[in-house]
Parts: structure tokens; C-alpha cells; sequence
């Protein structure tokens, strides 16, 4: 019987028990033989007994490698132990304690930091040893300035602390007795470089007229410190400290002057920024100026040329100055909506040139005083002329809704209406808000003149008589749209008392009814009824030119042209006006 499906036992793992199991069902499904099937078991267990064999070869030869390297390194710990002059080190196992994977694990950690020790304690003990060489040579004087000390022999198999220690006192003793005078010859070098640095001049030159081994091509610690040195190099530090503060002065007073003409001229920022490192010390003290060259006598040169320049130019120059402080401030009153006598004002600039009574500077500054205040003007105006702005713009919309609204072709479907469409549902909007936005303005407005005293002008007009002009203009279009539509309302009731009294009359503007428009199959009639408002979309069967209208006789035709597919109603009073000229008569079916 075949068997149709097996279920595991163990759901998630596979052991051999599963697997013994899955191989019986398999063998009673194929109906193997229990000779067949003992034959199987004894090679399956043959091969894992040579697995289990091959497993134990390998750990023997595992054991026999791990157990020579924890030989070979107790022997090195225990050499560098003795190099370093350590008794013991902490962390190092017991030889019997733990497996052989495990000591060697814990072992392998001191090794290291031994290994790192010695080649510190190595690096140290040779630093010490070449200091201790070269400060004696240079104490004997028999070492040279362009000589290098070797790198000193170190002993290996002593580099305990203690020898360590004797190198160092070694070398403290010939320290105390150099440090004080190569001390004041660097600070010395220090200031002679930063000074040289300052003013342009050649440092190696200067330090090495002291003594060549000055230069910074020489280490520090062969530095010359003999007596006759340090009295060379005292010396001309303080001919520079005083050659530094002669500079300076001098080059802060270039930098007022130049102040002064770029002030007066108004030299824009690109120019006056050449010369920034001329101006950034006008207020400097002599220990504050650290930059390179910044004392150079070029510089000083260069910055005096730019005054001789400047003073030349400055008569020339003059008129064109103050025209361009009036440019700008009738720049900031137009800005403000603020009408002035621009041409009156040129006019008295360039008579107070010309006649000499006032000195530039004084119109210049007065000239920036009334610029200063027509800008305080014009930030109390900001908030008014921004609602201003709002107003005006609605009022741009306001005119266009009532341009679009006249318009009897706005629903055509022409490119662009969808767009109008939605302008004019944001501008209905718009209009609407237009009658709290200028009773805001007006309180505004008004609030400004009583705190100031005086009327707020837009462009020379009075603000508040023109939001009087608008409100009363705006008042006059709502009574005639009133009156308009009044009008209307009676034209209607008119047109509704002539349809009762006469009949409704076809009209090219609109349908009669449902089946005023006849198609290919039509008889020749309409039904009576009171006429729509609305124009159907879907009634035009006949020709693309137009639709037919057909009076009760069926004789008399009237052609017009078909509603466009997007348009949605005309009103009552606009169909009454084309109206046919023939006499009524009432569709019959």
C-alpha cells in the first residue's frame, strides 16, 4: 500500500533518530529487504566510526601545537621579566590552572603589554642617553652646529626603572646647569623673529649677525649661550621694539586720513578694502600688531601715495558725492510714497559747493542726518503703505471681475476659461474683504496723523481723501447696480404678464421645450409650455451650423446658431430680446 504522505515527529530540528525513522518509513514503502536494510545500517555506522577517528587524530595534533606555543611563551615571559627587572607580573596563570587554550589565552595579553613595556623602556633610555651625550658636547664645546648625534646604544638585557633613573638624574644634573641661559637666548630668538616678522625685515640675516648658530636651521638645544650672545641679542631687541613703535604711529595716521577722504568721497567698499590692511590698526597698540608685514615700509609707502592720491581727488570729486547722498534719499522718499522738490534741493547742493562757505564734511554729515530721518519716515509709513498695496491690489481684482462679468462669452470653452473661472471665484473673494480693508485703513491711517500731527500724503495726495473718493465712488456703483437691477425685476414681470396674456413666442436664444428642436424624424411640432431658463447640451440633431425652430404650421423656419457645449443658462431677460418678430403661436403636438 503506497504510502501518500509522511509527518515529521520533530518539527523545527533533524537528529539521527529522525532521520533513522524517515529512512524506515522509506524502506516500507519501497518494500526493502531487512538483508538490504541491515547492510545499509552497518555502512552508515562504519562511516561515522572513521568520522569519530579522523575528529580524534586532529585534536591530538591541535593539542600537541597548543601545548608548545604555552611552552614558548612562559619562556619568553619569563625572559622579558628579567630584561625589565620584574620579579613577576600580574595576570600571568598558573601552569596547572584551566585548560591549555585557556592559559595560552591568558598568557597572551601579558606578553604584549611586556613586549609594548620593553620597546618604551628601549625608546626612553635611548632618548635619555643621546640628550645626555649632546649636552655634554655642547657644555665642552666640541660639538658643531651642523652635527647630528647618533642614536645611542642601548643595552637590552638591563632596562630595569632603576637604570633608567640613573640616565635621568644623569641628564637633570647637565639640565640645571644649560637651562637658564638657552631659556632667555630662545625667548630672545622669539622676540627678534616676531619683530623682523612685523616689520618686513630678514630675520636670518638679523639673528645670524648675533651668531650663526641662531638660525632656525640649528635645534634649539644647539643654541649659542655664551655671554657675548645674549648681550648682542638684548641689544637689538630693543632697536626694534622702538623701530616697531615709530612705525605704527605712522601708519595710523595714514589710516585716519584715509578715513577721512573715503568718508568724504564716499569711496565704495572694494576700493576701501585694498587698504584694510592699513585701517584694521588705526586704533591698534604696539603689542597687538602680530601679522607679518604689516609695519613694511613698502606698505607705509604705498598707503601714503593713496592719501596724496585721495587729497587730489577730492575736489574733483565733490559734487558727484553729495548729488549721489540726494539720489539717495529721494530713493528712500519714493520708496515711501513721499513727494519732494528734488530738482530745488540739486540746485541748493550745488550752490553750497560752488560757493565755498561750507567745508564738504559738514554738508556731507548733514546730508546723512536727513537721510537717517526720511528713513525713520518711512518705517513708521511700512504698515500704511502695505495695506495700501493690499487695497490697490484689490482693487485691480475688482475691476477685472467687472470686465469678466460683462463678458458673455466667459463659460465659452475657449483655452484659458477654467483658469478665469478660478480668478473670479478668488476675486469675489477679494471684493468682499475690500470694505473691512479700507475701514482698517482709514483707523490706521487716522491713528498716524493724530500721533504726528500732520496729514499722511500718498504721493502728494491725501490718503484719507482718496479712501473718501473710493467709498463714495464705490457707494454711487452699489445704487446704480440697485437701480440696474430694479429695472430688471420690472422687465421681467413685464415679459411674464405679455407670455400670459399672449403666449410664449420661439426664440433663437432659447428653446420652447423639450422637443422644440426636431430631429431627422420629427413632425413638425412643439408641445406648449412655459420656456426654460436653461439651454440643453444634448437636444441639436441637425445640421453643425445651428438648430431649427418650427412655428405650429410647420412652414415658417427659424435657423440659429447651436449653445456651446460648456454653456450653463441665459437669462430670462437677455432671451426676451431675441425674440422672433412673427405673431405667436402656441406649439401643438
Amino acid at each position: 500500500m503506497a504510502i501518500t504522505g509522511t509527518e515529521n515527529p520533530l518539527l523545527g530540528e533533524t537528529t539521527c533518530g529522525s532521520l533513522l525513522q524517515q529512512l524506515q518509513l522509506i524502506w516500507n514503502e519501497v518494500g526493502e529487504s531487512d538483508e538490504e536494510r541491515d547492510k545499509i545500517l552497518l555502512q552508515v555506522e562504519q562511516e561515522c566510526l572513521d568520522v569519530y577517528k579522523r575528529k580524534v587524530d586532529q585534536a591530538s595534533k591541535s593539542r600537541a601545537l597548543l601545548l608548545q606555543a604555552l611552552a614558548d611563551s612562559r619562556l619568553e615571559l619569563a625572559r622579558l621579566l628579567s630584561a625589565l627587572g620584574e620579579k613577576s607580573f600580574v595576570g600571568i596563570p598558573d601552569k596547572s590552572s584551566g585548560t591549555i587554550k585557556e592559559q595560552l589565552a591568558a598568557i597572551g595579553p601579558a606578553l604584549e603589554q611586556l613586549c609594548r613595556q620593553k620597546k618604551e623602556r628601549i625608546k626612553e633610555s635611548a632618548d635619555v642617553l643621546s640628550q645626555i651625550q649632546k649636552i655634554r658636547g655642547e657644555i665642552s664645546g666640541t660639538l658643531k652646529i651642523s652635527e647630528k648625534m647618533g642614536t645611542s646604544a642601548v643595552n637590552e638585557e638591563d632596562l630595569s626603572l632603576n637604570k633608567l633613573d640613573e640616565y635621568r638624574s644623569q641628564l637633570q644634573e647637565l639640565q640645571k646647569e644649560k637651562s637658564e641661559r638657552l631659556h632667555k637666548v630662545l625667548d630672545f630668538v622669539s622676540t627678534v623673529h616676531d619683530l623682523c616678522a612685523v616689520l618686513g625685515m630678514d630675520f636670518f640675516s638679523s639673528i645670524t649677525e648675533v651668531h650663526p648658530s641662531l638660525n632656525d636651521s640649528v635645534g634649539v638645544q644647539s643654541k649659542s649661550i655664551s655671554n657675548d650672545t645674549l648681550l648682542k641679542l638684548s641689544k637689538m631687541v630693543i632697536e626694534l621694539k622702538e623701530d616697531k613703535r615709530m612705525r605704527l604711529q605712522k601708519l595710523q595716521e595714514l589710516a585716519a586720513q584715509l578715513t577721512d577722504l573715503w568718508n568724504l568721497m564716499d569711496t565704495p567698499m572694494e576700493e576701501r578694502s585694498l587698504f584694510n590692511h592699513v585701517t584694521c590698526y588705526i586704533s591698534a597698540t604696539v603689542d597687538e600688531v602680530t601679522v607679518p608685514g604689516a609695519l613694511a615700509l613698502d606698505l607705509i609707502e604705498q598707503a601714503e601715495v593713496e592719501v596724496e592720491r585721495l587729497d587730489q581727488l577730492k575736489a574733483s570729486k565733490m559734487k558727484e558725492i553729495a548729488l549721489k547722498r540726494q539720489t539717495e534719499l529721494e530713493d528712500v522718499y519714493a520708496r515711501a510714497h513721499i513727494e519732494t522738490d528734488s530738482a530745488a534741493a540739486r540746485e541748493r547742493i550745488i550752490s553750497l559747493i560752488d560757493s565755498g562757505n561750507l567745508e564738504p564734511s559738514e554738508l556731507l554729515t548733514d546730508m546723512d542726518n536727513r537721510i537717517l530721518k526720511a528713513k525713520e519716515e518711512a518705517l513708521s509709513r511700512k504698515e500704511i503703505l502695505e495695506r495700501v498695496e493690499k487695497w490697490m491690489s484689490a482693487c485691480e481684482e475688482e475691476s477685472w471681475l467687472e470686465d469678466y462679468n460683462r463678458d458673455e462669452n466667459r463659460y465659452n470653452a475657449s483655452r484659458g476659461a477654467h483658469l478665469n473661472l478660478k480668478r473670479a471665484e478668488k476675486a469675489r473673494i477679494l471684493v468682499n474683504k475690500i470694505p473691512a480693508l479700507v475701514d482698517a485703513l482709514v483707523a490706521k491711517t487716522r491713528a498716524w496723523e493724530e500721533g504726528r500731527g500732520m496729514s499722511f500724503m500718498y504721493d502728494g495726495v491725501s490718503l484719507l481723501a482718496m479712501l473718501d473718493e473710493y467709498t463714495m465712488l464705490r457707494q454711487e456703483r452699489e445704487e446704480e447696480k440697485r437701480r440696474l437691477r430694479g429695472q430688471k425685476r420690472f422687465q421681467e414681470q413685464l415679459n411674464t404678464e405679455q407670455e400670459a396674456l399672449f403666449g410664449s413666442r420661439p426664440s433663437p436664444a432659447r428653446p420652447l421645450g423639450p422637443k422644440k428642436v426636431m430631429g431627422p424624424r420629427a413632425n413638425g411640432g412643439a408641445s406648449n409650455g412655459t420656456p426654460s431658463r436653461r439651454l440643453s447640451l444634448n437636444t441639436h440633431h441637425g445640421s453643425s451650423n445651428g438648430v431649427r425652430s418650427v412655428s405650429r404650421d410647420g412652414k415658417r423656419e427659424v435657423s440659429r446658431p447651436a449653445a456651446p457645449v460648456n454653456y450653463v443658462a441665459i437669462a430670462k431677460e437677455d432671451a426676451v430680446c431675441h425674440v422672433s418678430g412673427s405673431d405667436p403661436a402656441p406649439a401643438s403636438p
